[in-house]
């Protein structure tokens, strides 16, 4: 996942190199070059209007007639030879000139455009890292998911889950096959890969989330949905790509999405604005590793929402979030 968001950040970088030195060409085209016998013979026919004098070059201006009669560019540079009779020369024919300081094109590209180019990224740069100690620019694509580990410190049970006993129930299931897939691979039964929990906010959605995996004995993912979304294109895609990765390396776990809907709701149907297109997309990247995985590997996806009329149909359809388990307060 790293090579990839290097990667991607290469693109942009060349992409803005490439601009910079075609728009340089394009404000300083080339200029065509005379040899400095044909500059003196052109002084001699009275066809110059200007000369500008540099360090190593002369910068010639012919006159308009000359330009359109000879098809010939009407500016063109020549190379700078020692010549002491040169002022003279232009005086006598009464050509204008002037001594003009040459730009060097290695310095102007430094100075113009790379210069504040790579001050621009560093400020970039240290306001991510301001914002966002734990990460740096190639970290944007990592998942941001906290990883509770199977062990004694962390563990929460069914025992800490009061007042649901019903859906406890309903729920042992989930935590048997995370026990033992290999049983019900061998009997050919499925599981569901995803469950979602529904119900008003402090129903204790996590707190049972948390509570399957206890006792079942497996790592658990946990991230909500505002997690996944960043101003940055293409990132709320890479975690979801890079979560799925580090589950299925500490498979059998769980991963759960709380506030889903921040990511899950109902995609638009016609003009598609920036921030909206980031956040279908992550959709359709959760939609694609849903599909993509075999639930025998012994991952569970369970999320949280209390919103469920806003989601996305696509969300609740058979292989993804199948099975609904609502949580109601307490009478």
């Amino acid at each position: 996942m790293k090579k990839q968001t290097q990667f991607s950040i290469a693109y942009y970088i060349i992409a803005i190199i490439i601009l910079i030195l075609l728009q340089y060409l394009v404000l300083h085209p080339p200029m065509k070059e005379i040899s400095y016998k044909e500059f003196k013979d052109r002084i001699q026919k009275d066809e110059i209007e200007s000369v500008q004098i540099g360090n190593e070059k002369l910068i010639v201006t012919f006159k308009k007639d000359v330009s359109e009669r000879e098809k010939i560019p009407r500016t063109v540079e020549v190379v700078k030879l020692p010549d002491e009779n040169l002022i003279k020369e232009l005086q006598e024919r009464g050509i204008d000139y002037r001594g003009v300081i040459e730009s060097n094109w290695g310095r102007d590209l430094f100075l113009n455009w790379i210069l504040p180019i790579a001050f621009f990224v560093f400020l970039w740069a240290l306001l991510i890292r301001r914002f966002s100690p734990t990460q740096n620019v190639m970290t944007f694509g990592k998942s941001k998911a906290k990883i509770y580990a199977a062990d004694e410190k962390n563990k929460v049970t069914f025992n800490d889950v009061a007042g649901l006993d019903e859906v406890i129930e309903e729920v042992k299931e989930i935590v048997d096959f995370l026990k033992n897939p290999k049983k019900y691979q061998r009997l050919g039964a499925k599981i569901p890969k995803g469950v979602l929990l529904v119900g008003p906010p402090g129903t204790g959605k996590t707190l049972l989330a948390r509570a399957i995996a206890g006792e079942a004995g497996v790592p658990f993912f946990y991230l909500s949905g505002s997690d996944f979304v960043e101003m940055f294109v293409g990132v709320g895609a890479a975690r979801v790509r890079d979560l799925f990765a580090q589950a299925k390396e500490k498979a059998p776990c769980i991963i759960f999405i709380d506030e889903i809907d921040a990511i899950g709701k109902a995609r638009a149907r016609g003009v598609v604005y920036g921030g909206v297109d980031e956040r279908e997309n992550t959709l359709n990247q959760l939609l694609v590793e849903m599909d993509g995985f075999d639930s025998s590997i012994g991952v569970i996806i369970m999320a949280a929402t209390n919103r469920p009329d806003v989601l996305d149909p696509a969300l609740l359809r058979p292989g993804r979030f199948d099975r609904q388990i609502v949580l109601n307060r307490p009478d």
